[in-house]
């Protein structure tokens, strides 16, 4: 639906182009009614955007692209890998026991590992098990959508070509009327011109002879 309800009546099928020096002055006229501001600006008719909410994550996220700063941090990938077993340490000798809150977290980090790892069999067991078909009904999918819109582009570019067709005989059918309306009011205007033309050396005749007898009456 458009922004505003207006309509201009326009010949392209039978106008000739216009000169380079009248689309100027047209172009003229028109910036000279638009605002000083109308590049930089919204449309009065479209709403004013609304205000974003983002999380404060996000919005950290806003302004480092924003600022064009490189991406940092992220997801820790060294928890995936699997961990090495703590050192025991040479100062107490040989019968040093292990720390066992280091022992503790190892196993932690390799459980993570572990858990990855069965993840990825699983989910990689099932693209190969689904994968091919997933694919291909979402390729299916995808062409149908194409083919949709390919018919609708089609529909619209045969309605569009319709209306021109339609709107090229009409304009050529009323052709002939316009040209002999226009030459009419061209002659009509010229009659006008003609009569005003007349009138006023009418006027300036009157004038004089009036200025004539006022002299003789005068003298």
């Amino acid at each position: 639906m458009p922004l505003i309800n207006e309509s201009h009546d326009s010949l392209p099928y039978i106008d000739a182009e216009p000169s380079a020096r009248a689309r100027a002055d047209a172009e003229r006229l028109i910036t000279a009614e638009l605002p000083s501001n109308y590049s930089s600006s919204i449309h009065p008719s479209i709403p004013a955007f609304p205000e974003s909410q983002f999380s404060p994550l996000m919005q950290q996220e806003v302004e480092r692209k924003a600022a064009g700063l490189p991406l940092v941090g992220g997801i820790d990938l060294s928890r995936y890998e699997a961990p090495e077993p703590p050192a025991r340490s040479s100062d107490a000798g040989s019968e040093s026991k292990p720390n066992l809150e280091e022992w503790r977290q190892t196993l932690q980090k390799a459980y993570t590992a572990s858990s990855h790892l069965s993840m990825r069999h699983e989910n990689l067991a099932l693209l190969e098990e689904n994968g091919k078909n997933a694919w291909l009904i979402g390729n299916s999918q995808l062409e149908d959508i194409l083919r949709g819109l390919e018919k609708e582009l089609a529909e619209t570019k045969e309605a569009a070509e319709t209306v021109n067709k339609e709107r090229k005989l009409a304009q050529e059918a009323s052709k002939g009327e316009l040209a002999g309306l226009e030459e009419s009011w061209r002659k009509g205007v010229g009659a006008t011109l003609d009569v005003e033309l007349a009138a006023e050396a009418l006027r300036l005749q009157i004038l004089d002879q009036r200025r004539q007898l006022a002299q003789q009456h005068g003298r």
